[in-house]
Order: structure tokens, then C-alpha cells, then sequence
């Protein structure tokens, strides 16, 4: 078809059809290093199915240059597209990128009786290093495990999010749930760049959760694809060995418990022997000290001490607690 009669129809279909719902999204902005590629994700309603979509380049939708189809052509220089009628999710691959290929693109869905549909997205190509990337977008777990994302960043600023595409978001430094699997986003300065990172964990897996995600931060998100696989036999076996190497050491730890407890018993034991020990040495020296003071009495050291009460207690016992007189005791003892 003409170029100039495909705009035509594209305007005819855009006045007849501008009031419809969008029922195509994606990204807004991604940021690629100069060299790289890209994978970006366009997500469509249930209805456009069998519908053809279609990769088109330019800043208005009517007057953009369609570059890649689902029909024809597929793939265009370094350009390629697919479609997941399952997922209703069809993506466009760009790779070797440059500075030229920065630029406004669309994703866009074709209807034959009404105007297409389609979402905008803006892709930067920088020669540094790009605001906001991961390492990969492809990213694999099992039912049950969990998978962890690494967002990077140049600039600390407001606090980026993790989304589901189509679905909910959940910010950085909270913890939260995306499609009941368990989020954890921490923030935190990157060791192995000049930024910051933002640490993305999905535990509890489930097979639901297969499908794209976002890092998001400021107007620059980066989409990420998550598949989750049912766990092979030796996934399962690594994991038993996980559990065989935790067993070990919990039974470690116990026997650190064991001989720290056995240590205080001993420790306990003596010192309760060196109580005792003190306490009997302090028993002995007051008995010696009481015989002592007995061997040192006399009736006249009673007489000219004034004690008539230990006296009588020492030189008469007989006479119970009847206290003799000081004067009394020297008689006595004369006698």
C-alpha cells in the first residue's frame, strides 16, 4: 500500500476511533549504553489476540515509519518482534544500538474497522553509562524459590518501585506482595558502580508469576522478563543438600551449646567449692578467736576488765545465766 494512502486511512481511523479506550501499554522511557540491546514488552487487551501489531518509529502516530510486523516483516536489520498470544504480550528486540536509533516508538495494534491502537515509549541511547539498567532482563526461578533483581541507578533521588506490568507497584524500602509472591525492595549505594542500587527480591515463587516486570525510577523504567519453572529433580536435589548443610550446622551449633553449658557447670561447681571453702575458714577463725579469748581470761582481767558476764559464763557455767558480780567471781575463784 502507498505510503501516503496508509496515512489516509491512519487519519480516517484516527477521527472515527479517537474516542476508544487505549488498550495497549508499555514503558514510557528506557535508558541503553551505546552497543547494547534492548528488549521492550507492549501489552495488549484480551480482544487483540489474533490482531496484527506492529513496531512503528516517529513522534506522532500518524506520521511514524512502521518498522517491524507480526505478519511481515518480522525482522528488519536489528530489529525483531514477537507475539505471546498466551501472555498477550508481544515484544520488540533492538540490538547494536547508537545514538541514531534514540527516538520516539510505538506499539501499536492494528484494527481493520477502527483506528489502531498503540502506546508510546521513548528510547535513549547513551555512550555513558545509562541512568537507570540490570544486568539482564531475562530472569529464571522455580515454584517456591525466589529471584532477586538488580536495578541500577546513577542518581540517589526519590525512591524508585518495582512493577508488575499491567498490575501494581510496590516502592523502595517496603516490603509487599505482587500477585501473592512476597516483595523486598532495599536501597542501598552500589559497590561495584557510581550509584546506587535497588535490590529486588520475589519469594514463594509461583507459576503466575511468569511474566514482565519494571524497575522503575523518576520517568526511566527498565523491564525485566521473570519465568518460573516447576523444579527439575536436580534443583531438587540441590536443595536437599541445602537442607543436609543447614542440618549440619544447626547439629554444630548445638554442640557449641552443649560445651558452653558444660563450661558453666564446672565454672559454677567451683565457685560454690570456693564459697564453701571461704565460708568454713571464716567459721574457724571466729571458733579460734573465741578460744582464744577464753585462754586469755583471768578472774582479776575480769576484775579490772569489768565483764562479769562472760566471766560467769566461762569460769561457772553451773550457775546458768545467774550473772555473778565482778567481786563475787574473784572470791570464788580463790576458794
Amino acid at each position: 500500500m502507498a505510503p501516503h494512502l496508509l496515512l489516509v486511512l491512519r487519519i480516517l481511523f484516527f477521527l472515527t476511533g479517537v474516542s476508544d479506550a487505549q488498550s495497549v501499554s508499555t514503558v514510557s522511557h528506557v535508558s541503553i549504553k551505546q552497543g547494547g540491546s534492548i528488549t521492550i514488552p507492549c501489552l495488549y487487551n484480551q480482544r487483540y489476540r489474533n490482531n496484527v501489531k506492529y513496531w512503528c518509529r516517529g513522534y506522532n502516530w500518524l506520521g511514524c515509519s512502521t518498522v517491524v510486523r507480526t505478519d511481515h516483516p518480522k525482522t528488519s536489520r536489528k530489529t525483531s518482534i514477537s507475539d505471546d498470544i498466551n501472555q498477550r504480550v508481544f515484544t520488540v528486540t533492538m540490538t547494536s544500538l547508537s545514538p541514531n536509533d534514540s527516538d520516539y516508538y510505538w506499539c501499536i495494534v492494528e484494527r481493520n474497522s477502527k483506528a489502531d491502537d498503540g502506546g508510546r515509549l521513548q528510547i535513549s541511547v547513551t555512550p555513558g553509562t545509562p541512568e537507570l539498567y540490570v544486568d539482564q532482563q531475562q530472569m529464571t526461578g522455580v515454584v517456591g524459590g525466589r529471584v532477586t533483581v538488580l536495578c541500577y541507578y546513577s542518581s540517589q533521588g526519590s525512591s524508585g518501585r518495582w512493577c508488575r506490568m499491567g498490575g501494581p507497584c510496590v516502592a523502595g524500602g517496603h516490603y509487599g506482595a505482587l500477585d501473592g509472591t512476597c516483595v523486598k525492595l532495599v536501597q542501598e549505594e552500589s559497590r561495584t558502580s557510581n550509584g546506587y542500587v535497588l535490590m529486588v527480591t520475589m519469594s514463594g515463587l509461583m507459576i503466575e508469576n511468569t511474566g514482565w516486570y519494571w524497575c522503575e525510577k523518576g520517568d526511566l523504567q527498565m523491564p525485566v522478563h521473570i519465568t518460573v519453572n516447576q523444579p527439575t529433580t536436580t534443583q531438587s536435589t540441590t536443595t536437599n543438600q541445602n537442607n543436609g548443610g543447614t542440618d549440619e550446622m544447626q547439629q554444630e551449633k548445638n554442640q557449641r551449646l552443649e560445651r558452653m553449658f558444660f563450661y558453666l557447670l564446672k565454672a559454677g561447681s567451683a565457685l560454690l567449692f570456693l564459697l564453701c571453702t571461704i565460708i568454713a575458714v571464716v567459721k574457724f577463725r571466729e571458733n579460734r578467736h573465741q578460744d582464744d579469748t577464753k585462754d586469755a581470761l583471768t578472774p582479776e582481767s575480769c576484775f579490772w576488765r569489768n565483764l562479769p558476764t562472760v566471766c560467769t559464763k566461762y569460769f561457772f557455767p553451773e550457775r546458768n545465766n545467774n550473772t555473778l558480780s565482778v567481786q563475787n567471781i574473784m572470791n570464788e575463784s580463790r576458794q
